[in-house]
């Protein structure tokens, strides 16, 4: 006994007494349809149709063919104009109209699968009686018991509309139902087929029904499946081709032509739809005898769907294109609810526009590509480059090193998550940021009044106590700078070119700690997590958040644009499938920090470019940049985010794992270690970008910026300790006892000062100041002068311990005898009872002279 055959494949076996009964059951369809007249009457003996008329008149009587799912495409910039990069759907489809569509393909849908397609009324009574008869043998026939192309499509319709439903459980249950081969379910079918013939025109059911079938390999509707079959379109086949691809419909799976091992399937079946259109006269006997002799492999060109991020134009653009899809899928242009939103996607044909230039992210992904091994063993390296331009908040890039693969089991060299954005949009949890962080403690320090100019102590120690949100926080804090030799006093400028962690940390204390979360978040920083920023323990004013490489791209860019913030865009301009113009993300930019405070920190910045941590970044070009580098202790992170005038670019770099390995103990294979490389790297990305983007220089801040409320400390050398105490304390400083030091001087008298005379120094600051013990006196300046005259001179210094030397300078004339040099040098302070050796001239050869006296 042969099996019973859906569109969808499914087997079904059928007994002879089933048979028997389909076979009545078709019969008093048969008869149910004449008696209704919705078919030309035709007499069927001994046919029973009372009972069957209640079933029918009971069933619902239309059904929409409604708005297919289709593609969407997605478009971004490449030489100044929009191309496309990318096609995303829920289903393979396209969309044609009546008249786009080959008169083969369209004789081959009905000449193949129905007929009498324009003579009937939605049910064909012949062949639904011989569907009947043949049932007795053993199956509902190759149209599935006699459908035509009307109930084909009321039956798609149904699998479409149970593909739509919100969960898998619901999919698959109305799915079943939808190609269940049942007396009831073929009743149903019929009538809604009946509905369909009533509502809409014979153009309209065609067309419908060939852009919503499944044609095998995850392809719906005949364009789709001609460019993934044939590479080209369903508005121009051959007879064969067209016939190959109807072939298709009743067995996907089985016929298609996605490998040579269906060949045989298909073939079978397209000769039999060659043949019903040879005796419909829609081709000549040349045409049907070439048909048939042709072979698939003369014509299959298998092209792979372009569908999907995975599959987007443009080295690199695949991270964006995911997040640029879930950012559509927020926008209220898609609708008012995500279910609304989601279903409008679903369906598709809609055009976005987005921010991307294609070009530079290509750019930034080869140099990502150089410089971040994807496929490197000694840790999970990861690497982003993010521009954003300041102004508009426009995503210009999103490059990552490793590709992009969403499939559970991906290369060690792709992944799935986006390391440029938030958890919510690519499943990163975001990074310690390092000393880029650094700039919101430099802002809210000019905007508290102080300056770029003041003195604050870089020293590495325990720091406590702090201000937090006005309570005072004691805390301790053990600073580290990042290498020796970097504590001592520095100015707030060099500080920030040097990325000083001690000198930071005595800024915070005369912050709020706060002010300084509040600073950060006006410029719209944020953790990756969606948690609130950590700003409870001092550390976090090093960078401690974990933030998401494009925040601190976005935060940059305002202070580049005199401090006004616009949240990040990455969709221009989204088109409706009529053709409208729905609008892109909206321009959001608010005044988040005053300009005069970006001003300064730009001031200061341009420094770690110019003599900082940063060198190497300036390119070629000459455009005035600046930029922050940021390292985590144990430099497994690694930044720098800087910005034109017009662009702001944040390169990041570090282990992806959560383990701890040193960036700066591995080579890049290419110049440096990753850690080393990255000042290289950055200056090379931007490079393009001021050419595509070309900047203007930045406003340089008022002097008050610079020099803050700062007052300048007095000399206090030679004074008293009292009379120190007395001068500090009255210019607002805090006076701290250094000690008794060796020095020159009346013992007790102030010799230095930490920091030193004229430091500018904001109120409260601490002044170090230490006192001589007299034991040293200062070198004079005896250059020139007899030996006599050179004794008496250091013996009236104090010094006791004087020599000459045997080894004399060439002189002669009247420098013979005279003081050439001394050791310890002129004008040093030294121990009274160190050793002075003093060198005369000698003759005109450096010889010694018969007496020096």
């Amino acid at each position: 006994m042969s099996a019973q055959k859906t569109s969808a494949s499914r087997t079904k076996p059928v007994s002879a007494v089933g048979a028997f009964i389909g076979f009545v059951g078709f019969s008093a369809l048969a008869g149910l349809l004449v008696t209704i007249g919705v078919t030309p009457a035709i007499a069927v003996a001994g046919v029973t149709t009372t009972s069957t008329i209640g079933v029918f008149e009971s069933l619902p009587e239309y059904i929409e063919i409604g708005d297919l799912p289709q593609r969407n495409e997605m478009y971004a910039y490449s030489g100044g104009k929009s191309v496309h990069f990318a096609t995303l759907y829920d289903q393979n489809r396209q969309e044609l109209k009546f008249d786009q569509i080959s008169d083969q393909l369209k004789n081959a849908a009905i000449d193949g699968e129905d007929k009498r397609f324009y003579d009937h009324g939605g049910v064909d009574m012949t062949s639904l009686i011989r569907a009947g008869v043949g049932s007795i043998a053993g199956g509902l026939g190759e149209s599935g018991g006699g459908s035509t192309l009307t109930m084909q499509l009321v039956r798609n319709i149904k699998m479409q509309q149970a593909l739509e439903l919100p969960t898998k459980k619901e999919q698959v249950k109305a799915y079943n139902e939808a190609v269940e081969q049942t007396i009831p379910r073929k009743l149903e079918e019929m009538k809604l087929a009946i509905g369909l013939a009533k509502k809409y025109s014979k153009k309209e059911i065609l067309t419908a029904y060939l852009n919503i079938a499944y044609f095998g390999d995850q392809t719906y509707g005949v364009q789709a499946a001609a460019q993934h079959y044939y590479n080209k379109s369903a508005t121009d086949l051959t007879p064969a081709e067209a016939a190959s691809l109807i072939a298709i419909v009743q067995y996907p799976e089985a016929r298609n032509l996605s490998s040579p091992k269906k060949y045989d399937a298909n073939v079978a079946r397209r000769n039999v739809v060659l043949r019903s259109m040879y005796a419909q006269k829609n081709l000549t006997e040349e045409e049907y005898r070439t048909a048939r002799q042709s072979k698939p492999a003369d014509y299959v060109h298998l092209t792979q769907p372009s569908q999907g991020c995975r599959a987007s134009v443009g080295d690199g653009s695949q991270f964006f294109c995911d997040y640029a899809k879930k950012v559509v899928l927020e926008m209220p242009q898609l609708g008012s609810s995500q279910k609304a939103r989601d279903t409008a996607w679903r369906n598709g044909g809609y055009k976005i526009q987005t921010s991307l230039n294609i070009d530079l992210n290509a750019e930034q992904k080869r140099l990502l590509n150089t410089y971040d091994n994807k496929a490197e063993t000694n840790m999970a390296l990861g690497a982003t480059l993010n521009s954003i331009e300041a102004g508009s908040g426009r995503i210009i890039t999103m490059a990552q090193n490793k590709d992009f693969d969403e499939s559970l089991k991906s290369a060690p060299t792709s992944t799935s998550l986006n390391y440029s954005v938030d958890e919510k949009y690519g499943s990163s949890k975001g990074f310690q940021t390092g000393s880029t962080y650094k700039l919101f403690t430099l802002l809210d320090w000019v905007k508290q009044g102080h300056g770029l100019n003041e003195t604050v102590s870089g020293a590495e120690r325990t720091v406590s106590p702090w201000t937090i949100c006005g309570q005072t926080d004691y805390t301790a804090f053990p600073v580290s700078n990042d290498a020796p030799g970097e504590g001592g006093n520095w100015s707030v400028m060099g500080a920030t070119a040097g990325s000083i962690n001690g000198a930071f940390a005595s800024m915070a204390q005369k912050l709020d700690l706060c002010d300084i979360r509040d600073v950060a978040k006006s410029l719209g920083v944020h953790r990756a997590d969606g948690d609130e920023l950590q700003y409870m323990n001092p550390s976090a004013i090093l960078g401690t958040n974990e933030i998401a490489p494009m925040t601190m791209a976005s935060a940059y860019a305002a202070v580049a644009n005199n401090g006004v913030y616009c949240k990040p865009i990455a969709i221009d301009q989204i088109t409706s499938p009529s053709g409208k113009k729905l609008g892109g993300q909206t321009k959001d930019c608010k005044q988040a920090v005053d300009p005069a405070f970006a001003q300064a920190a730009v001031y200061a910045m341009k420094g770690t470019i110019r003599s900082g941590t940063a060198q190497g970044a300036q390119t070629p070009d000459g455009t005035q940049l600046f930029a922050k580098t940021g390292t985590t202790d144990e430099a497994d992170q690694i930044w720098l985010v800087g910005a034109s005038s017009r662009v702001a670019t944040a390169y990041w770099q570090g282990n992806t794992d959560g383990r701890k390995i040193n960036l700066r103990h591995f080579s890049n294979g290419v110049s440096n270690t990753y850690a080393g490389a990255r000042a290289d790297v950055w200056r090379q990305a931007m490079t393009p970008i001021n050419a595509l983007y070309p900047a203007g220089p930045f406003t340089d801040p008022q002097q008050s910026s610079i020099r803050g409320n700062a007052k300048s400390l007095p000399n206090l050398q030679g004074k008293t300790a009292d009379e120190a105490r007395s001068a500090i304390s009255g210019a607002g400083f805090t006076y701290v006892d250094g000690g008794v030091r060796p020095g020159t001087g009346e013992p007790g008298r102030v010799s230095t000062t930490s920091p030193a005379a004229g430091a500018l120094l904001s109120s409260g600051a601490s002044v170090t100041v230490y006192t001589s013990d007299g034991s040293q006196a200062t070198v004079p300046d005896i250059g020139g002068a007899s030996v006599g005259s050179a004794r008496s001179a250091l013996n009236d210094a104090g010094f006791t311990n004087v020599s000459l030397t045997e080894d004399y300078a060439k002189g002669g004339g009247g420098k013979t005898c005279k003081v050439a040099a001394v050791e310890p040098a002129a004008n040093t302070d030294v121990a009274k009872d160190a050793e002075l050796r003093v060198q005369l001239y000698g003759d005109k050869n450096g010889k010694a002279p018969k007496d020096c006296k």
